[in-house]
């Protein structure tokens, strides 16, 4: 069980700086479903790895990261496509 706690931990952590990285690069943008879906999934991995390690600070940012993640999604759902 410790191994996957720690791998959810690092998939997480990797893919919170995939998305700030390919952000910073220009590669994705801040608006997209991808660095959204990237935020997200990081963080929620994250929240697992320090529920368990009881790490709350790092949970309590990490749930601040999901949150933020979902309303951006949440508005780009209903936001109304341009044709």
């Amino acid at each position: 069980m410790e191994f996957w706690i720690a791998a959810m931990g690092w998939i997480g952590s990797v893919a919170v700086i995939a998305a700030y990285a390919l952000n910073s690069l220009q590669k994705i943008k801040s608006n997209s479903l991808s660095f959204q879906l990237l935020n997200l999934t990081g963080a929620v991995l994250l929240i697992i790895n320090s529920v368990v390690k009881e790490a709350y600070p790092f949970t309590f940012i990490n749930t601040v990261w999901a949150i933020i993640a979902i309303v951006a999604l949440f508005k780009m759902i209903d936001k109304p496509s341009a044709s």
